[in-house]
């Protein structure tokens, strides 16, 4: 009996042994087996688009009017992220242009808005403004540009170090700051836009000391000249029922302009509204910007071999559109309609000059934009104007009350306050101490919603989940920023009566496009929450390379293939 049990005991144990051992020596065969290489077939260009001041629902809210060439074709082919956020503020266009391409929030690459009050030399600075540099292509200063005043590196200088500089970056926008701080500090070129009398393309000797000869044509060609005409919609005004009446109360005017309607006569007020500079202000600004990107394409050669390049346009009209004209306006939707065709533009000559399946575009906005409060509280909704010149009065008495001066405040700027650290020492108090009387002082005020000591910023590691606390701090640069941060309330605004602007931590401002399209890209989209830091790390993991050297968003693992 004792066998007969014992019998298949051995046999089992011998046969589970055998199996054991097959089964490692097949692991070690495996492992001493040589990896297979991956053949990765990186993009021959990133083209980075970056859209001033566009809100989400512009994608909704124009979408039967869009072609199917632009935005269309980066939605429909591409990968469409549709909750995605500035995770900072102040949400204006060079943090935002900075946050893009440098993977990290103003609290790392210390680009806090577009001026402020620099603590170091006591005056207020331009965020791309360096006079140790002179302007290309015009005899005034608005040339003298670099972007070294940014902290770190972007996903542009990154693809430059990365390939030992093989790799091109051109950087295009009509604002100085969308085209420098996006360009980073490897940049072969960027150029912008001067406006005035001249419509010429510049640049600064941070960059080069001559233009190129094909830009140099360009500037002496009409290209920018022939917009000089009526701005008319392109569709029938009738159509555009996504918008507000053409008339109305809620919107600005150019000089010499009796209505706020359609057309708007150009050349007959040229020259009261600075030569070519009106054409900001108008869709033709961004057509100017296609054209020179198309020039671009021609004669720079970028994505023309396997060495990744880079291009970044940024398109500036639509913030200035949208601040003279509201969200609202019939401007705004034919701004968008023209874009549309412009992008239809781009996205052609790409296919036809680097080659379809050899190329990778993202687009993103560098902020929202609130709706008009006037018109808003025209609705019945809360909103409203902040007093600032009566906030500063009424302030100013509390510091004469409290302190016996006003010297112990430097300067508001940007919605912040920054203390005179001398004062407060020779007067023997407290920082801290005096943050937080100051702080509760305007929190008392009128359309006043929340207030932040540099010391709460600097003590507390607020997360995503606590809301406008988590966006003030990762906007907040310890070495840069105030020593008192005041938000108003949702709706309310420092701004004259007509016109949409931003800047705040509201929603409105935050939620922003992100379109994925092209080598590399996933089809598909996705609700869950994106931030714009993740844009760059998430270009970087598709390319192979390292990341910014500030990075602190993550890659958006849906968005690759």
């Amino acid at each position: 009996m004792q066998r007969q049990v014992l019998l298949p005991l051995l046999t089992l144990t011998l046969f589970t042994t055998f199996m054991i051992t097959a089964q490692r020596r097949g692991k070690d065969r495996d492992k001493k087996k040589e990896p297979v290489p991956v053949e990765v077939k990186a993009p021959k260009l990133i083209v980075g688009i970056v859209v001033d001041q566009m809100r989400y629902d512009y994608l909704t809210r124009f979408w039967n009017h869009y072609g199917e060439g632009g935005f269309k074709r980066l939605i429909n082919e591409g990968f469409t992220c549709k909750n995605h956020h500035f995770n900072y503020a102040p949400t204006s266009t060079g943090p935002g242009h900075a946050s893009v391409y440098t993977g990290t929030t103003p609290a790392v690459h210390g680009i806090i808005g577009n001026d402020w009050y620099d603590k170091e030399t006591d005056t207020e600075v331009y965020v791309a403004s360096d006079d140790s540099f002179e302007s290309v292509g015009t005899t005034s200063n608005a040339g003298k540009m670099s972007p070294h005043r940014m902290l770190t590196t972007t996903i542009t200088d990154q693809n430059r170090l990365h390939t030992q500089m093989r790799g091109k970056t051109i950087a295009v926008a009509l604002k100085d700051r969308g085209a420098v701080l996006p360009g980073g500090h490897t940049a072969n070129a960027a150029y912008w836009f001067e406006g005035t009398e001249s419509g010429n393309w510049i640049t600064s000797t941070y960059y080069m000391d001559a233009l190129p000869q094909w830009v140099v044509d360009f500037n002496a060609s009409d290209a920018v000249e022939s917009y000089k005409k009526p701005w008319e919609t392109l569709k029938p005004i009738t159509e555009y029922q996504e918008s507000g009446t053409d008339q109305n109360i809620y919107e600005g005017r150019f000089r010499g302009e009796a209505t706020t309607t359609f057309p708007h006569d150009l050349p007959s007020h040229w020259g009261k509204n600075g030569g070519t500079s009106i054409l900001r202000a108008t869709a033709y600004g961004n057509s100017i910007t296609t054209d020179f990107a198309l020039a671009v394409l021609e004669n720079e050669d970028l994505g023309r071999d396997n060495i990744t390049d880079f291009f970044t346009v940024s398109y500036s009209s639509t913030d200035y559109v949208g601040h003279m004209f509201g969200v609202n306006s019939v401007e705004v939707q034919d701004t968008y309609l023209r874009l549309d065709l412009d992008l239809a533009k781009l996205l052609t000559t790409l296919d036809g000059k680097v080659g379809v399946g050899n190329y990778t575009v993202f687009l993103t906005a560098d902020h929202g934009a609130i709706h008009v409060p006037a018109f808003l509280v025209d609705q019945k909704i809360p909103a409203g104007y902040l007093d600032l010149g009566a906030l500063k009065t009424k302030f100013n008495e509390f510091l004469k009350y409290k302190y016996g001066t006003t010297d112990i405040v430097k300067t508001i700027s940007n919605y912040q306050v920054f203390l005179d650290r001398n004062v407060i020492d020779n007067l023997d108090m407290e920082l801290d101490a005096v943050q937080e009387e100051i702080a509760l002082e305007i929190l008392n005020y009128d359309d006043m919603d929340k207030v932040f000591t540099g010391f709460q910023l600097w003590r507390n590691n607020y997360t995503q989940s606590t809301g406008i606390p988590y966006l003030i701090q990762q906007g907040w640069h310890q070495k840069r920023s105030g020593d008192v941060v005041f938000v108003q309330r949702p709706g309310f605004i420092a701004y004259p009566k007509t016109g949409s602007t931003h800047g705040s931590p509201m929603i409105y401002d935050t939620h922003v496009p992100l379109l994925f399209y092209g080598n590399g890209i996933k089809k598909g989209e996705t609700f869950e929450r994106t931030e714009i830091p993740d844009i760059a790390p998430t270009i970087a993991s598709m390319l192979g390379i390292a990341f910014p050297n500030g990075t602190t968003g993550e890659p958006i693992a849906e968005v690759l293939e």
